[in-house]
């Protein structure tokens, strides 16, 4: 019987909602949880504010882009739900979960930046200096970009590639090697024994989501991923305990 991975909470709880808001935050601690995912957006005053997207209309009652608008504009904005309505949740600081979370929760703070990669550098530098100093939380850095990773590893933060592709694992782990990454989180559907094993034997941590479905977190379970992200942590908790998985 395969051990059931950490789950970890998909923009802080995508099914209780709005993502990454308090709301979220507070109904996912209220159940069962391994650990916290986010996305963080640099802001023009240099905060982290986190939102899917940096282009604002698609999480906010906002227009324009996050890294052009200064927080005491983007504090006003109000979060839209996964339907696209807006809702009384307005945008937090990567601050303010940091300060509010169980310190023996992790995060994971997934950097984003639209085809830019000098601000997924900067961005990522910036969760750096917000996340580095505190020794009593453990917080890794997530992107698709490849310079954010590099600029987090540089700083000492644990840090994972986010990788929609199957694409020479060979060469990934040579380039996971020389930038000091350490991991990398593969889209659930490319994952099959093979490929985990050799990511593995060449040093890398494999997780794995957005991953919903109990049979699907089962499958990913026994291929033995190191942590599942999920919308719905508790509700995948419960079903996967009643089909024996969770021990």
């Amino acid at each position: 019987m395969a051990t059931l991975p950490p789950l970890y909470a998909h923009r802080l709880g995508r099914e209780p909602g709005p993502d990454s808001s308090r709301a979220a935050l507070q109904a996912t601690l209220a159940g069962p949880v391994d650990g916290l995912e986010t996305d963080a957006c640099l802001t023009a005053d240099g905060r982290l504010v986190l939102l899917h997207e940096p282009w604002l209309s698609g999480a906010t009652t906002l227009r324009g882009w996050a890294h052009q608008t200064v927080w005491s504009d983007l504090r006003r904005g109000r979060l839209r739900d996964r339907y696209g309505a807006p809702t009384n949740e307005t945008p937090m600081l990567l601050d303010e979960l940091l300060d509010g979370a169980p310190r023996d929760v992790p995060v994971q703070v997934e950097v984003k930046a639209h085809g830019d990669p000098a601000l997924a550098r900067a961005t990522a530098a910036a969760v750096c200096r917000v996340a580095g100093g505190r020794a009593d939380r453990l917080v890794e850095v997530l992107s698709f970009h490849t310079t954010a990773c590099e600029e987090a590893a540089r700083h000492g933060m644990p840090t994972r590639l986010v990788a929609w592709a199957d694409y020479m694992p060979a060469a990934l782990a040579r380039w996971a090697a020389r930038a000091g990454v350490g991991g990398v989180c593969i889209e659930h559907f490319l994952l099959h024994p093979a490929l985990v094993e050799r990511l593995r034997s060449d040093g890398l941590s494999v997780t794995t989501g957005t991953i919903n479905d109990a049979t699907l977190a089962a499958r990913a379970a026994a291929l033995g991923v190191d942590a599942v992200t999920t919308d719905r942590p508790a509700a995948l908790h419960r079903e996967l305990a009643a089909t024996s998985l969770a021990a």
